[in-house]
């Protein structure tokens, strides 16, 4: 793991996740840019002290040059936006399997260029937009692929918080901190942190692409950097519209996510802090809610389902589910198997992706709202 260590929040969660299916163990660590913290976050976690490491780039000499059946098999990416990029390069060119925090990198340039790497490496390399995880979402996603829905229409994705609607970052509160400052974050604020994972259930669930967006970025609180609440038209290839906010400070809302779709024959809508359940609307006939865990659902929400119905699975499942499928691919490539290609996580081209969604919205709002198209990926 690289960053996760004392104060962090992040890095105990993809721990929690990683360890759930009885597959990975955590062995080494640069959990610090402060050698010292770093340290002492490996004796937290009951680390051989000579598997942690001052820096991503010793950690990567170290561990390249172990035999086989020590050094690691994958990494786990878990800083602040400006530290993705040099990390995954490093671990990818040095022969390591990668899973890396949302956003992907800093910009689109490093996105863009992350991508060769990946693609030059032959590695696994898995983005944690968490909420593709979860079973219901994928069971809104074969819906939708299966016809049910008929032709999709619009999208409406929300992403309310109301963690920052003061000056949290004044505090000196680490995860507020680096999240409103330019130099750590990038070019946006809340839409980079929660508008991207907004963007991302989006296109997972519909598989439709962005033509074109106009968008108004506002930062509320005085003297705050970045946007904390943003606001984006969509035009979707193909005629489907939407409508995306995301938002920093709402005050009284936790983690609100949720995402409704509207076809020519019916319509769904999946609520984050109700992960459980998906509801399913028809022109003719009463709304039914689908319940995780139970018979009636496809197989693709059953081949997440850990627990029987009535036992709820949520945000620590989501990812979990993740590393499940980045397990089937480290796997293969640790075996000198070919990787599979059916392998459900989000990947390097969901990454770029949301880097030019990040772009567009910046750019749009920057000119007054003008419709933007994204960069090609």
């Amino acid at each position: 793991m690289i960053g996760g260590g004392r104060g962090a929040f992040i890095g105990a969660v993809h721990r929690i996740a990683a360890a759930m299916d009885g597959k990975a163990v955590l062995v080494a660590g640069a959990f610090s840019g402060d050698p010292a913290r770093s340290r002492a976050s490996g004796a937290d976690l009951f680390l051989e002290a000579s598997r942690v490491y001052g820096s991503y780039r010793e950690m990567a000499e170290a561990e390249s040059a172990m035999p086989a059946d020590r050094r690691l098999d994958f990494v786990v990416i878990v800083t602040p936006n400006h530290q993705h990029y040099g990390p995954a390069r490093l671990f990818l060119e040095s022969g390591f399997n990668v899973v890396c925090d949302k956003p992907v990198t800093f910009d689109l340039a490093q996105a863009r260029r992350l991508r060769e790497v990946v693609r030059k490496s032959g590695k696994v390399f898995a983005l944690t937009h968490n909420y593709t995880g979860n079973a219901m979402v994928k069971q809104a996603r074969a819906l939708v692929a299966g016809g049910k829905l008929g032709a999709i229409r619009k999208v409406v994705v929300e992403y309310p918080q109301g963690w920052l609607a003061g000056a949290l970052e004044r505090t000196g509160q680490k995860q507020a901190s680096w999240r409103t400052d330019p130099r750590k974050s990038g070019a946006a604020g809340c839409m980079g942190d929660i508008g991207t994972h907004a963007e991302n259930l989006a296109h997972y669930i519909t598989g439709l692409r962005i033509e074109e967006l106009c968008a108004d970025l506002t930062t509320f609180v005085k003297g705050r950097r970045l946007d904390d609440d943003g606001n984006v038209l969509i035009r979707y290839k193909g005629g489907a519209k939407g409508v995306l906010h995301a938002s920093q400070i709402c005050v009284g809302d936790e983690n609100n996510l949720n995402i409704r779709v509207y076809g020519t024959l019916s319509s769904l809508e999946w609520h984050q802090e109700h992960p459980n359940e998906l509801v399913v609307k028809f022109p003719d006939a009463p709304r039914q809610v689908w319940r995780r865990g139970n018979g009636y659902v496809g197989n693709a929400a059953k081949k997440f389902t850990r627990v029987p119905a009535g036992h709820p699975e949520g945000y620590l499942e989501g990812f979990a589910n993740i590393y499940r499928e980045v397990f089937r691919g480290v796997a293969a490539e640790v075996e000198g198997r070919r990787i599979p290609r059916n392998l459900d996580f989000p990947t390097i081209d969901d990454g770029v992706e949301g880097m030019a969604f990040i772009d567009a919205v910046v750019k749009s709002s920057r000119l007054g709202a003008r419709w933007v198209k994204p960069a090609a990926r």
